[in-house]
């Protein structure tokens, strides 16, 4: 009998293989990131709190908007 047939490596093993080329292509792929400097952090954390600032006021102007007029329309009732 011939047993030339190559023996597959146990699953720990496979399993253990794949985890490290997992980690092998992710850090060489975060090395090729381009990260933002400090400043283009903080600006546009700057512009997104702005942004939900003024979003909230809107939405704070139709919900006021629309309370008054339901108030009105209440008072129009007999």
């Amino acid at each position: 009998m011939a047993t030339d047939k190559k023996k597959k490596p146990n699953i720990f093993a496979r399993i253990g293989s794949k985890i490290a080329n997992f980690f092998k292509g992710m850090s060489s792929e975060l090395k090729k990131v381009t990260w933002p400097t400090k400043r283009q952090v903080f600006i546009n954390t700057v512009s997104v709190i702005i942004f939900c600032i003024v979003v909230g006021l809107i939405i704070w102007l139709c919900d006021f908007g629309l309370q008054s007029l339901a108030t009105l329309i209440q008072r129009l009732r007999p």
